[in-house]
């Protein structure tokens, strides 16, 4: 049979897929409406602490103002995941993007530290929490609405479409779950099984291109014509991010173990809290929050910054990631590395002058994030997506190999669970990679 012809999975009719396109299309609105209030609330609460409270107050919100907020921010997740029902969800250090749904008493508690976190300054994201809100409440609602749609397909239609919210474009889900959809054994065209959560995603992005802005919106000089010493600068890049990827990697279980040694939840995040603010003190403003915004701040002087100062802010935005991640704090890890990345990318366009800056930072953005998502389609897509430039996908679609090579193998960037013996006591977590 032809390659250009796979078999139809008879279950999958246009039909069929008519009719679920329906909840997939609301599953996208509601997720984005979802996302798009948890971010304002953040905001509004963001800019009462750094803003409009020292404002009141007459304090300097870069001086020990940062110290003070982000201790208290430890201090507030650290009472209500041990008071609140639920107790805030899984640790996001030990969860994937997407999990299986939680039950909804998780959701209040999860809901507060992530918001906590997200305007105290905390270095996560709110990819791991929004996708595990939206699931849990989308399977919630179709499974009393329309419980004939199976619930792994409504908990892929919410990860869909969470995920085109979060990056602005259906295209980042049907990057990620293209390898969950190649590996099911049920056969089918690839197409018919994306084409709900491609459906859901554009939904979510399109969405949230109606209330605010799209998420990636940076202004980098063109790549122009490419040039054949640029796949090997390039490659040196990315290699060297990937190579600082795994030393990230591999100090994670470490500071987990160090930060939990504390043993109690509310001891853990504020001595957390303490220890980014002092970070933030060191670092600035710039260094602190989930990055996003942060990378605009980057981007918008390039040459403000020289090698030694994007060395010590990717250096502490490295500690404040590790440290977020050990302490409890519920948050993605997958906005602060871009961050990282892009960081590391300035500086190796600083040290490679002819390494166009565009292709430089996309170039760090495959080394960093083939490590923390252990996904190349997602971290060239990011790459592209932060330079803002289509040219230099052919340049980092080769690119990606050598650092690929140099990551395959390594254990997943989070915390695993012990393995489970029956007939064994019960033991403490062991953080992965932990020997």
């Amino acid at each position: 049979m032809s390659l250009a012809t796979p078999p139809r999975d008879p279950a999958v009719t246009p039909k069929r897929l008519l009719l679920l396109a329906i909840p997939a299309l609301a599953i996208g609105v509601i997720s984005a409406l979802i996302l798009f209030g948890l971010d304002r609330l953040a905001a509004v609460l963001q800019s009462a602490l750094w803003d409009a409270l020292p404002d009141a107050l007459g304090v300097d919100p870069s001086g020990w103002w940062i110290v003070l907020v982000l201790t208290l921010t430890g201090l507030a997740v650290g009472l209500v995941l041990r008071f609140v029902p639920g107790h805030g969800g899984p640790d996001s250090a030990t969860t994937e993007l997407v999990e299986e749904p939680q039950p909804l008493k998780n959701l209040p508690g999860l809901l507060i530290v992530t918001v906590l976190a997200l305007a105290g300054g905390v270095s996560l994201g709110p990819e791991n929490p929004i996708i595990a809100v939206n699931t849990a409440l989308m399977v919630a609602l179709i499974a009393r609405l329309i419980p004939s749609v199976p619930k792994q397909l409504t908990v892929l239609l919410a990860a869909s479409a969470t995920i085109g919210a979060l990056f602005g474009t259906p295209v980042a889900a049907a990057l990620v779950f293209t390898g969950i959809v190649a590996a099911l054994k049920s056969g089918g065209a690839l197409w018919d099984r994306l084409f709900l959560p491609l459906v859901a995603a554009g939904a979510g992005a399109f969405t949230m291109r109606l209330v605010g802005a799209p998420i990636f919106s940076f202004s980098l000089p063109p790549y122009g014509a490419p040039q054949a010493l640029d796949l090997l600068t390039g490659a040196i890049v990315a290699t060297a991010a990937a190579v600082i990827g795994l030393a990230m990697l591999a100090a994670f279980p470490i500071i987990y173990r160090a930060m939990h040694s504390l043993r109690h939840p509310v001891l853990i995040a504020t001595a957390g809290g303490l220890l980014l603010g002092l970070l933030g003190l060191l670092g600035g403003p710039i260094t602190m929050f989930k990055g996003l915004e942060e990378i605009g701040d980057l981007l918008e002087d390039p040459t403000a910054y020289d090698a030694p100062q994007l060395a010590a802010i990717a250096g502490i935005k490295i500690l404040a990631l590790l440290i977020a991640a050990s302490s409890l704090f519920r948050g993605g890890r997958v906005f602060p590395a871009t961050f990282i990345a892009v960081a590391l990318g300035m500086l190796g366009h600083a040290l490679i002058p002819s390494l166009p800056l565009g292709l430089a930072v996309g170039c760090a953005i495959v080394g960093v994030l083939l490590v923390v998502t252990r996904d190349g389609w997602i971290a060239i897509f990011v790459g592209v997506a932060v330079a803002g430039d289509i040219t230099i996908l052919p340049m980092l679609c080769v690119i990606v190999l050598p650092a690929w090579l140099l990551v395959t193998g390594a254990p997943e960037f989070r915390i695993l669970p012990p393995k489970k013996d029956p007939e064994a006591a019960p033991t403490p977590s062991a953080p992965a990679g932990a020997d």
